[in-house]
């Protein structure tokens, strides 16, 4: 079950970082708004004890404490004592302003503000916060103690205002912050929601298009020449997707072409016990080839034959080989040579088949009356020959006979994909050995197969 916070916190990388920026800005503010109005009131509250420091020393020079008793003058600013102010000696009270009364709050506090004796300040509470301040007259025989008195409405109530205009422009800050931050993130991100649709749809189609070298700020340029190698990996593996299926289409070809075969005369009418025993023959043999086949390619698909070395005696593959090129043309001789035992490559018994099938089937196919296979050993290698009396490989095409898909004439009325000779080089390259034509010959085509010895 999900959380509250994580339902809450924003899906989208904008939100996130508007999200911190705004919470960052908010302790920010928070900080610096607690700490302007602290100062803004300490700041209040020092004006207002310089002003009643300022009246204590008016109202002291009207106090006379040079006899044996302290004494207020005659002033013409002796309406100052109407305006919150005490006069102490020896601790009795002495003047006190008309509206303040013996035993009220006011006058309790100046007397023990008095009582202290030295200059202090001191808030007290009287219909509102009231702000006191004691200054002592010294005198030659008596001494007095003048406090005065200022009401804390007006600085309390600036300082309030104060504090709610500084939370006001705060969230006025805090909602710009996030609208900023959200516009400048969603433009900074514009790019990036571009380049990932276009590798999306890139991907799907395989495209050749590609980020490059755009001028972009250096984290998307990072960005960009990963999605290109992301793009390049796709593509590759699409290729190679397509070229296991081709190949497999192609392999697969003779073998069920074989079955239909059988079948097909098994079927045309009565057959014997004999007969039909060697049809299910055929077709058991013709299944199998097809397994191996299956095997072989997926194997390399893998890139694990290398990784499953094995032997096979090179000839009497061939000579299987030769058989099953029989059946399929059957006006077309194929002959074998080579020694039938001792001559070892070092390679699988199916990984041989399919590295020279292709090379019989084209041999087969384009041959007019012989085709012929001799295997031999050579210094480090085993070597396989395929030669038929056919038409031969014309020279302008000879660059291009081993790419995938490319067929010297594809309307001579022969089958095929273009694929056996691609496929019978990589399979023999894949275990270190290699395939290549021999254009020396006068006619017919030669094809020769190099494999390790085993």
């Amino acid at each position: 079950m999900r959380t509250l916070a994580s339902r809450c916190r924003p899906r989208t990388l904008r939100g996130r970082l508007s999200l911190v920026a705004l919470t960052t800005a908010a302790l920010l503010m928070v900080i610096l708004t607690v700490a302007f109005n602290t100062v803004a009131r300490r700041h209040l509250q020092r004006q207002a004890d310089d002003e009643l420091r300022t009246r204590a020393t008016a109202v002291a020079a009207t106090v006379d404490t040079s006899g044996a008793r302290a004494r207020v003058l005659e002033t013409p600013g002796e309406e100052l004592l109407d305006t919150n102010v005490w006069i102490y000696t020896a601790g009795r009270l002495l003047e006190k302003p008309p509206t303040a009364t013996a035993t009220g709050p006011l006058t309790r506090a100046a007397g023990e503000l008095a009582a202290r004796g030295g200059t202090h300040c001191a808030t007290a509470s009287a219909h509102g916060p009231v702000r006191l301040c004691a200054r002592p007259v010294p005198g030659d025989t008596g001494a007095a103690t003048v406090v005065t008195a200022l009401d804390l409405s007006p600085y309390r109530g600036s300082a309030d205002t104060l504090l709610l205009s500084s939370f006001a422009l705060d969230a006025v800050m805090l909602a710009c912050t996030y609208v900023l931050t959200r516009l400048a993130v969603g433009r900074a991100l514009r790019p990036v929601r571009t380049m990932t649709d276009h590798a999306t749809r890139w991907s799907a189609t395989a495209s050749d298009e590609r980020f490059g070298n755009a001028a972009r700020p250096a984290e998307l340029a990072g960005l960009g020449r990963s999605l290109d190698a992301l793009l390049d990996r796709i593509r590759a593996s699409l290729r190679h997707e397509r070229q296991l299926t081709q190949e497999l289409s192609h392999e697969l070809r003779n073998p069920l072409a074989r079955i239909i075969a059988e079948l097909d005369w098994w079927q045309a009418g009565p057959r014997s016990a004999e007969e039909t025993r060697a049809t299910h023959g055929a077709v058991a043999d013709a299944a199998r080839s097809m397994r191996t086949i299956c095997d072989t390619l997926l194997d390399d698909a893998r890139d694990s034959a290398s990784s499953a070395p094995g032997t096979s005696e090179v000839v009497p593959v061939l000579r299987r080989l030769a058989g099953l090129a029989v059946t399929v043309r059957p006006g077309v001789e194929v002959v074998v040579t080579g020694p039938e035992s001792g001559l070892v490559a070092g390679v699988p018994d199916g990984l041989l088949e399919r590295i020279v099938s292709p090379l019989l089937d084209n041999a087969v196919r384009h041959g007019s009356a012989r085709v012929g296979i001799r295997a031999d050993a050579r210094p480090g290698c085993v070597r396989v020959e395929v030669t038929d009396d056919g038409p031969g490989v014309p020279p302008s095409f000879a660059p291009q006979l081993f790419q995938p898909g490319r067929r010297a004439d594809p309307g001579d009325g022969h089958g095929g994909a273009g694929l056996g000779l691609s496929l019978a080089r990589r399979l023999a390259r894949s275990v270190g050995g290699e395939v290549r034509h021999e254009a020396a010959r006068a006619t017919g085509a030669t094809f020769v197969v190099g494999l390790p010895p085993g």
